[in-house]
C-alpha cells in the first residue's frame, strides 16, 4: 500500500518527487519513534502487574509513571512534529507546481479547447492528501512486522493470533482495492467532465441567462451527474462496508488475545501482566493496516491526481526552458499548412502557403467559417497545425519556448479577454515594466487620452473580465497589450470590432506607424474600412488561398467596373455647422463592401 509516485526524471514533477522523498523520509524516522514509544504503555503495564502489585513497591511506581509522562511526551512532541512536517511539505508542494502547472493547463487548453483548471485542482488534492492523517498509516505500516516480531518473543501462539489476523486486514484492504478504484475512478472522470461543463456555462451565463437555458441545463447537469453519484455512493458504501468490517474484526483480535493469553496463563506459561502487553501491542500491529483500509480512498484519489499531472506536465511542462533566440526581424513563412480542430472529420484549413515580409500589412479577408481566425492564431503559435509549418524569420513556431516568443509577437483575438489587475498590469504583460513603455504602447494604439479619462488612469481596477469597460475601451487596452515591447510579429483579429470613426482613425495611423517600423501586421477585417492602409490582402475561401497579391490588384480582380483607387478614410469636416451632419461614406468603404460581398459568393 505504497503511493506510486512516478514521473518523468527532469519535469517539475519529478524534481517535487524527489525532494518529497527525502523529507518524507524525515517524517519516515518520526513514524520509526512514534510507533517505538507506543511500547510505553505495554511495557508500563507488563512492570505494574508483574512488579508493583506483588511487590508493592510504590516508588517503583512512581519511577515508572515518571517514565511513561515522560515516554508520552516525547511521542506526543514527535506526533506534531510529523504532522507539521506533512502540511509544510503540502503547501510547499501546491507552491512548487501551481506555477508550472497553471502554464501546461494553458498550453492544453490551446490545443484542446474548453480544458479546464483540473490541474490546479489535482495540486489541491495532493496538498491536502500529504498534508492530513491520512498519509501517516503509509508510515506506521512498516512497523508492524515489529510488534508481531515482539508477539512472538512473547509467546508463538500469540503472533500467530496477530499474524492470522493481519492477513486477513490485509486481504480486506485488496478486497477493497479490488471492489472501489474502478468506481472511484469512473466517478472522478464523469465529475471532472460535469465540472468543465459547469464551467463553461457559469463563462457564458448572461447568455443562458437572457435566453431562459439555465433551468434546462441544471436539469441537464443533474441527470448527467446521477451516474458518477451512484459510482461514488457504491465506492463510497463498499469502502465503509469494509472499513466497519476491519474494525470490528481487530477490536475481536484484541479480546481474543487477551482470551488466549489468559489461557497461557492457566497453563502457567505466561505472567498476568503479559496479557495485558499482548493486547496492546496485538492492536499496535494491526492499527496502520486498519486505517489503511479507511484512508484508501484518498490514496486513490492522490495518485490519480498524480498521474494526471504527470501526464499534464509531460506534455506540455516545456515552458521557460528553451533556448533564446535573437529578436527576429519580422519575416513570417507558411508552409503547406492543414489544420483541424479537436474533433472535426475534415481540416478547416488546406494547404495553406504565404510568405509575409517585415514592414507589410496584410488584410485577411473571406466568408465566414473560411479559417480566418484559426490561422491567426496558427500564426502566433497558439494553435499548432497537423501538418505544414508556421516560421518567424526560418524559426517554427512551436520551437519557440513561449516565454520568449511572446517578446517578439502581439496578438489581439477576436473577444478581448482582460484581467483582474490595473490598466497599467493588463498592458505590461504583469510584468515589471517601466512607465515610458506602458504609456508609449498605450499612444501607439490610441488608448493613452481614453485611459487617463478612468477613474484612478492607468492604475484603475478593470474588474473581473472587464465588464466595467466598454467594448470599444477593451479594444484599445487589448491593443496597447499586444503593442507593448515593440513586438515584430503583429497579428490582430477584427481589431475595430468596437470602434468608433475616431477609434478607427487612430488604428490606421498606429498601423501606419508600425508599418515604417518594419513590423508585420496582419489583420483579419470584417469590416473592410482598413483595407486602404493594407500592402497585401489575402483571401481565404474553403481553407485555401484563393487570392494574394497587392490590395490594388485584389481589390481590381474582385471588384467589377473600372478600377478605383483606393484611399485612407478621412473624418468629415462639415464647413459650417449642421443640426444633422451626415458624413460621406468613404470610397474605401464602398469598394471594401464589394469586394467583401464578390469574395462570399464566388
Amino acid at each position: 500500500m505504497q503511493m506510486q509516485l512516478s514521473a518523468t526524471r527532469n519535469s517539475p514533477l519529478g524534481d517535487a518527487r524527489r525532494t518529497l522523498v527525502r523529507a518524507f523520509s524525515l517524517v519516515g524516522l518520526f513514524s520509526i519513534g512514534v510507533s517505538l514509544l507506543l511500547l510505553a504503555g505495554p511495557l508500563y503495564m507488563l512492570q505494574i502487574y508483574d512488579r508493583v502489585i506483588p511487590t508493592g513497591h510504590v516508588d517503583t511506581l512512581l519511577v515508572l509513571s515518571a517514565v511513561l509522562v515522560g515516554a508520552f511526551a516525547v511521542l506526543a512532541a514527535l506526533d506534531a512534529l510529523r504532522a507539521l512536517v506533512a502540511q509544510r511539505l503540502g503547501l510547499w508542494l501546491e507552491r512548487r507546481l501551481s506555477g508550472p502547472v497553471l502554464a501546461a493547463s494553458a498550453q492544453a487548453a490551446l490545443l484542446q479547447p474548453g480544458v479546464s483548471a483540473q490541474g490546479l485542482r489535482d495540486v489541491a488534492t495532493l496538498r491536502g492528501y500529504l498534508g492530513s492523517p491520512a498519509v501517516f498509516p503509509l508510515f506506521d505500516a512498516p512497523m508492524a512486522p515489529f510488534f508481531l516480531a515482539i508477539l512472538f518473543l512473547i509467546h508463538p501462539l500469540l503472533g500467530a493470533v496477530a499474524l492470522v489476523g493481519g492477513a486477513v486486514l490485509f486481504a480486506l484492504a485488496l478486497l477493497n482495492e479490488w471492489l472501489t478504484r474502478r468506481a472511484v475512478a469512473m466517478a472522478s472522470g464523469a465529475a471532472l467532465a460535469s465540472y468543465e461543463v459547469a464551467d463553461r456555462a457559469i463563462r457564458n451565463a448572461d447568455a443562458m441567462a437572457a435566453m431562459g437555458m439555465l433551468p434546462a441545463l441544471a436539469r441537464n447537469l443533474e441527470r448527467k451527474a446521477e451516474g458518477w453519484r451512484r459510482q461514488q455512493h457504491l465506492a463510497g458504501g463498499r469502502s465503509a462496508s469494509l472499513s466497519a468490517i476491519a474494525k470490528g474484526l481487530r477490536l475481536l483480535l484484541q479480546s481474543l488475545s487477551l482470551g488466549v493469553g489468559a489461557w497461557l496463563v492457566v497453563q502457567g506459561e505466561l505472567t498476568a501482566g503479559t496479557i495485558i502487553a499482548a493486547s496492546i501491542m496485538t492492536s499496535r500491529a494491526l492499527a496502520p493496516v486498519e486505517q489503511a483500509i479507511g484512508a484508501w480512498h484518498g490514496l486513490v484519489n492522490a495518485q490519480a491526481a498524480w498521474r494526471r499531472l504527470d501526464a499534464l506536465l509531460e506534455a506540455h511542462g516545456g515552458i521557460g526552458r528553451g533556448t533564446r533566440l535573437p529578436r527576429p526581424s519580422g519575416h513570417l513563412q507558411v508552409q503547406d499548412l492543414v489544420y483541424a480542430p479537436a474533433g472535426a472529420e475534415e481540416p478547416l484549413l488546406r494547404g495553406l502557403s504565404v510568405s509575409i515580409e517585415p514592414g507589410t500589412v496584410v488584410g485577411l479577408i473571406g466568408p465566414t467559417g473560411a479559417g480566418k481566425s484559426s490561422l491567426a492564431r496558427l500564426m502566433v503559435g497558439s494553435l499548432l497545425p497537423l501538418r505544414g509549418s508556421v516560421r518567424l524569420d526560418g524559426a517554427e513556431m512551436s520551437r519557440w519556448d513561449p516565454c520568449d516568443r511572446g517578446r517578439h509577437v502581439g496578438y489581439l483575438p477576436q473577444d478581448v479577454e482582460l484581467l483582474d489587475e490595473t490598466v497599467r498590469a493588463n498592458i505590461a504583460r504583469l510584468s515589471e515594466a517601466s512607465d515610458e513603455a506602458v504609456v508609449a504602447a498605450a499612444q501607439l494604439a490610441g488608448a493613452h487620452e481614453m485611459i487617463l479619462r478612468l477613474p484612478q488612469g492607468y492604475e484603475t481596477q478593470i474588474g473581473r473580465g472587464g465588464l466595467a469597460l466598454s467594448g470599444g475601451q477593451r479594444q484599445k487596452i487589448g491593443l496597447a497589450r499586444a503593442l507593448f515591447g515593440a513586438p515584430r510579429l503583429l497579428v490582430l483579429d477584427e481589431p475595430n470590432a468596437h470602434l468608433d470613426s475616431d477609434g478607427e482613425m487612430a488604428l490606421t495611423h498606429c498601423l501606419s506607424a508600425l508599418k515604417e517600423e518594419g513590423c508585420a501586421v496582419i489583420m483579419v477585417c470584417h469590416k473592410p474600412s482598413l483595407l486602404a492602409v493594407a500592402d497585401k490582402i489575402l483571401v481565404l475561401r474553403d481553407g485555401r488561398v484563393a487570392a494574394y497579391d497587392d490590395s490594388q490588384e485584389i481589390i481590381r480582380k474582385f471588384t467589377p467596373g473600372p478600377a478605383q483607387s483606393v484611399q485612407p478614410a478621412q473624418p468629415s469636416q462639415p464647413a459650417v455647422p449642421q443640426p444633422v451632419v451626415q458624413p460621406a461614406e468613404p470610397a474605401v468603404r464602398r469598394l471594401a463592401a464589394q469586394l467583401a460581398a464578390q469574395v462570399a459568393s464566388q
